[in-house]
């Protein structure tokens, strides 16, 4: 895997374009501890360009991502599409939210390209034999609350760079951006679960996706179950890979279709589970459909599909 290419570095003109477009996109810029706090939801409006941007900053500037509609049952819900040519480094190295930050009380999920320079985890960049070593460092935080000097001190810390070197853009789960953020997490996610069956994510050339937005709500805990549903019963991927080895069956495996917790909003399942997120089978964390198709042989291998019944009912729009 190329170790030329520096996602921090890649994703910091997206960065510099939200702190330059702050008040057309509707977000808060200041200064912590020395390091950049961008608010896109917190205490600032954000919305669905702010959403977009970060998205890009996510993929760590290796993928593009943009504002479309879903057809569903005569509906046209908003929705997010994601490509990239990179996507072992955009969705692995630097979009999944690999990282639990959880300092002097205050707790958050991290990811970004900083994750890169933190290798978190570990293992996981081991695999995909990839590191950056940039000087600095952008953290994408999905919080309810606003980091302190202390914590942005341990994340500059974490990834060896210093703090004036941190941007940290902060994305709540209720907020218009934070929900178009997650959606645009779609490709991430199907690249996720085949790595996690088997498939080795260098063999991965291309991915693209879409997701519905969900709608947003002032819990924390709505937006969260219907930001899960938007990806596991509406989104679907596209993916060309290297080989045709193994590639029906990892298919056949990967979609959320397969879990045994599959069928319900994700807000019930949650709460069946005792809110314990390790008692969820971890399979259901899939887009609804995935296909992929052998740069080598052509062929085309599809599996799920979209559940508009659970994906209405959870965006409160069931009739």
């Amino acid at each position: 895997m190329s170790l030329g290419i520096s996602v921090n570095e890649a994703a910091l003109p997206h960065v510099e374009e939200l702190c330059v477009r702050a008040d057309e996109l509707g977000v808060l810029v200041e200064e912590v501890g020395g390091a950049t706090l961008i608010d896109a939801g917190l205490e600032a409006a954000g919305g669905y360009q702010a959403g977009v941007i970060i998205t890009r900053i996510c993929l760590g500037g290796l993928g593009d991502a943009g504002l479309t509609y879903m057809p569903v049952r005569g509906l046209a819900l908003p929705a997010v599409w994601v490509s990239t040519d990179q996507p072992a480094l955009a969705c692995l190295a630097s979009q999944l939210a690999g990282w639990r930050i959880n300092v002097d009380g205050y707790t958050a999920i991290g990811s970004g390209p900083a994750r890169a320079l933190a290798k978190k985890p570990k293992k996981l960049y081991q695999r995909l034999g990839y590191e950056d070593q940039a000087e600095i460092a952008i953290i994408v935080l999905e919080s309810q609350k606003k980091p302190t000097a202390s914590v942005l001190s341990f994340i500059a810390e974490a990834c060896g760079v210093d703090v004036v070197n941190l941007y940290a853009v902060l994305v709540p789960t209720n907020s218009l951006a934070g929900l178009v953020q997650i959606s645009g997490r779609v490709v991430e996610t199907g690249i996720h679960k085949l790595e996690t069956l088997g498939l080795d994510p260098a063999r991965v050339r291309q991915g693209f996706g879409v997701a519905p937005i969900a709608p947003l709500h002032p819990s924390p805990e709505v937006c969260m179950g219907r930001s899960n549903d938007a990806i596991l019963y509406g989104g679907t991927t596209h993916y060309v890979v290297s080989g045709d080895e193994e590639l029906e069956d990892l298919v056949n495996k990967a979609p959320s279709t397969t879990s045994r917790d599959y069928g319900r909003p994700f807000i019930e399942i949650y709460e069946a589970a005792g809110r314990d997120f390790y008692k969820i089978d971890p399979g259901l964390f899939a887009p609804a459909q995935i296909t992929v198709t052998s740069a080598e042989t052509g062929k085309v291998y599809l599996a799920g599909g979209v559940n508009e019944e659970v994906l209405l009912r959870s965006f409160g729009l069931s009739k």
